[in-house]
């Protein structure tokens, strides 16, 4: 697997003698990113809370983040969090502009920002609508303002959510988990019975996972941060990949089965396997994918239905044997989350065929999201940008080197990110968010 170690550039300049001349010339330096690590503080830092008007959510996340309301934080800030959910005019957009502009010269190294908003087709007036609209504006040109590894997101809460279900997310988005998560925007919705979790535990402890396409790469690291995270993981990769699937199982202390999930009866074989190994299913992540790259006028019928048959046509198959019913399906209060691309939100020459299958990942969440909320089962999908993997390490050098900087963080991610935010989508606690996109890019510079 590609290690950061690899990106040059950033070691270059941010080295004793490149250093000054990249801050003479004014080209960009890409932090070392923090990442999770068992036992580290949530922020490396204080965390700083205000709220405009009479915000809903500021005292409960003085409670959630152990954060004294009556004490400003002294010296470089982990954190800034901002309830705007007050927020229904215009003129209330200064005070966000306030806060965040008092507050943004006091972040540390990795800090975060974040904003939790309305969602603006819940307003009852234009008025409101717009000024709750213009956050999503503002909270991106955020994150390409900051500097040194720091990130802003934003979260919009439905009127009808309480407090509590936005303790995963908000937990995440301040947290190292989401280093390579930027620009974002989350909608968390009442939970009901898609909820509930023991923030006390591992927060996959006693879920049974599937994770497609696990031999290697992304799919490795999804598997390594379930079973971290208290899960017992299946590892399922195609025959032809038995050894390092079997490699990938061990190192985890998950389990490994071979199966082809374009095969006709893959459907029936797994929901077979999970009866009699399992007795059910807490979370698939459909992370299995091909790419067979050609111009559109190149393109045959091989390489188009290749693509296809296993970015797409597979996990709606995999997806119908599951939510099927029976004992042996995905339980109430399961998760979907499928792995899709940058390339399926803003199209890539010469990839017609994998932005097809991706972007039909996006279509296919949203569509399962409130066909599937009365069981507690959400849909999610993530969409890695520039990840160095070890087909991302062959890409020819001018490519690659574009690839990683064409970001607000200015360096690729790791297989870890995707995966971070894979088993967060995945947790008891997320049954807020369904139907949802989230980037895994350092919020690019292409796409929405």
């Amino acid at each position: 697997m590609t290690r950061a170690g690899t990106d040059w550039y950033r070691g270059l300049v941010n080295g004793r003698l490149g250093a000054p001349v990249s801050t003479q010339l004014g080209l960009p330096r890409p932090a070392q990113l923090r990442r999770y690590r068992p036992g580290q503080p949530l922020t490396d830092g204080p965390v700083f809370i205000g709220r405009t008007g009479e915000g809903a959510l500021a005292d409960h996340l003085h409670s959630l983040l152990g954060v004294d309301p009556s004490v400003e934080p002294s010296g470089k800030l982990g954190a800034l969090v901002l309830d705007a959910t007050a927020v229904t005019s215009v003129d209330d957009l200064g005070q966000v502009r306030e806060f965040l502009g008092e507050g943004l010269p006091r972040l540390g190294r990795c800090a975060r920002v974040l904003v939790l908003g309305r969602p603006a087709d819940q307003a009852d007036s234009v008025a409101s609508a717009a000024a709750r609209q213009a956050l999503d504006g503002l909270i991106r040109s955020v994150g390409k303002e900051l500097r040194d590894g720091a990130t802003a997101n934003l979260v919009l809460v439905a009127d009808k959510a309480a407090p509590t279900d936005v303790d995963s997310t908000v937990r995440f988005l301040l947290s190292a988990r989401s280093a390579f998560v930027d620009g974002q925007v989350v909608r968390v919705g009442a939970a009901g019975s898609a909820g509930g979790h023991n923030p006390d535990g591992p927060a996959h402890g006693g879920r049974v996972v599937v994770v497609t396409g696990a031999a290697r790469g992304i799919g490795a690291g999804i598997a390594e941060v379930f079973a971290r995270d208290g899960a017992t993981v299946v590892c399922l990769d195609v025959p032809g990949q038995g050894e390092a699937l079997a490699d990938t199982a061990n190192r985890i202390g998950g389990l490994a089965l071979q199966l082809d999930i374009t095969a006709p009866d893959a459907p029936d074989r797994l929901v077979h396997y999970l009866t009699e190994r399992h007795g059910g299913l807490d979370t698939i992540v459909h992370n299995a994918g091909v790419t067979r790259d050609k111009l559109l006028v190149n393109m045959d019928a091989a390489r188009w239905d290749a693509v296809l048959t296993v970015n797409l046509r597979a996990q709606l198959a995999l997806n119908d044997a599951l939510l099927g019913g029976g004992a042996a399906g995905l339980r109430t209060g399961g998760r979907i989350v499928s792995v899709s691309s940058t390339s399926g939100i803003a199209g890539n020459r010469g990839q017609t065929n994998y932005a097809a299958s991706k972007a039909g990942i996006i279509g296919m969440v949203r569509a399962l999201a409130p066909a599937t909320a009365e069981r507690g089962v959400t849909a999610n999908a993530v969409a890695p940008g520039f990840i160095e993997t070890e087909m991302t390490a062959a890409m020819p050098f001018g490519t690659r080197e574009a690839g990683r900087r064409i970001n607000s963080l200015h360096q690729g991610g790791l297989p870890v990110d995707v995966a971070e935010t894979v088993a967060w989508l995945a947790e008891p606690g997320s049954g807020g968010v369904t139907g949802q996109v989230v980037r895994v890019c350092g919020q690019s510079m292409l796409g929405a």
